[in-house]
């Protein structure tokens, strides 16, 4: 289980098979460096429309 804050960083990176790490980074940055990219508004959006990971 990859997950930190909602886990969305990490399902997405899971769903594409690419390092976590690298997702959260690059998320960080175009969060940063980017006034088109309202960071914190689409990681919730992202919480809220990324289905849970079902554990089985």
């Amino acid at each position: 289980m990859n997950r930190w804050i909602a886990g969305v960083c990490g399902g997405i990176a899971e769903y594409f098979d690419l390092d976590p790490t690298l997702v959260r980074v690059v998320y960080l940055l175009l969060s940063i460096f980017s006034a088109g990219f309202p960071g914190t508004l689409v990681y919730i959006i992202l919480w809220i429309v990324i289905p849970e990971r079902e554990y089985v």
